[in-house]
């Protein structure tokens, strides 16, 4: 699917791999809802990003892919992106109603981008006893029910936008599925989904949660022309991990058996771009790990 032109939601967008999502597809020509909580700093990240947008030229293959796009009758299309920023919570449904009405402002909503959530580490029995069901809970909530949220709401406005015109779908490559395309939606799971480690139960089920939801919503949203992925990073350069001593980031780096270090951001943005624009993929979970099989601890 042509991502130019398009609108697109992206949750836990002022930071790691939902930041650098927004930046892809910002470059690639999409308008871009950047999602995520009131207190953290995606004012200043949509800004940033509009700047980088403003001073930054596209890609002759953008250029192509737009120029292909304007070729085509009744084409949805607008001179470049911008980044917005919309504060909320993603396990509220009317914050998430919000957003997703504010991205249909800026054009057709196509992607939706699922990167928020949370990792906190705790054995389900520690040294002071069981962990409070409600620390599992919240795990949960703002990570599977949160992306289910933002799943379930998104599809309704994706399901009511016309279909793209197949003659312009894909890149300047010429992939083309020969079939009209309402929108996609890329949600994030973690290698700690199949290979969860001591103390990663709550995290564990909550990844696992969002990989297995994967194939039955591609199911029920194919008729709809919505294709449904998800990406299980493996160990990538995020908040969660720039916190620690360099010396453990490197250590964590070179238990990855190829590239061995961190995933960059980049790669994982890569991936959602690459997914948006091949119509053939749908209905599956693409660890992007660098062939990691996580230890027990």
């Amino acid at each position: 699917m042509r991502i130019d032109g398009c609108s697109a939601l992206v949750t836990g967008a002022a930071s790691g791999l939902g930041l650098a999502t927004a930046r892809a597809l910002l470059e690639a020509g999409a308008h871009v809802v950047l999602f995520d909580l009131a207190g953290s700093a995606g004012e200043d990240r949509a800004a940033e990003l509009n700047a980088r947008a403003r001073s930054a030229p596209r890609s002759a293959g953008d250029r192509a892919s737009a120029d292909a796009a304007h070729s085509h009758a009744g084409m949805d299309h607008h001179a470049g992106g911008t980044a917005i920023f919309h504060p909320g919570d993603v396990t509220s449904e009317a914050d998430v109603a919000a957003a997703v009405a504010e991205a249909g402002t800026h054009g057709p909503l196509r992607i939706v981008v699922n990167c928020a959530g949370i990792a906190p580490a705790a054995r389900a029995v520690g040294r002071q006893g069981a962990m409070p069901l409600g620390d599992f809970e919240r795990v949960l909530r703002v990570n599977l029910l949160g992306t289910f949220n933002v799943v379930r709401l998104a599809a309704v406005a994706m399901q009511a936008v016309d279909p793209l015109d197949p003659g312009a779908v894909g890149p300047a490559d010429g992939i083309d599925g020969g079939t009209p395309e309402r929108g996609v939606i890329v949600n994030t799971a973690s290698v700690a989904a199949f290979d969860g480690q001591i103390g990663q139960a709550a995290y564990a089920a909550s990844k696992g949660g969002v990989a297995a939801m994967t194939l039955p919503l591609a199911r029920e949203f194919a008729r709809s022309l919505i294709r449904v992925m998800t990406i299980a990073p493996g160990l990538f350069d995020t908040p969660l991990l720039q916190g620690l001593p360099a010396e453990a980031r490197a250590s964590l780096g070179a238990q990855v058996p190829h590239p061995a270090r961190l995933g960059n951001p980049a790669e994982y943005a890569a991936l959602v771009r690459h997914i948006v624009e091949n119509p053939m993929l749908n209905g599956e979970t693409i660890r992007l790990d660098g062939g990691i099989r996580m230890a027990p601890q």
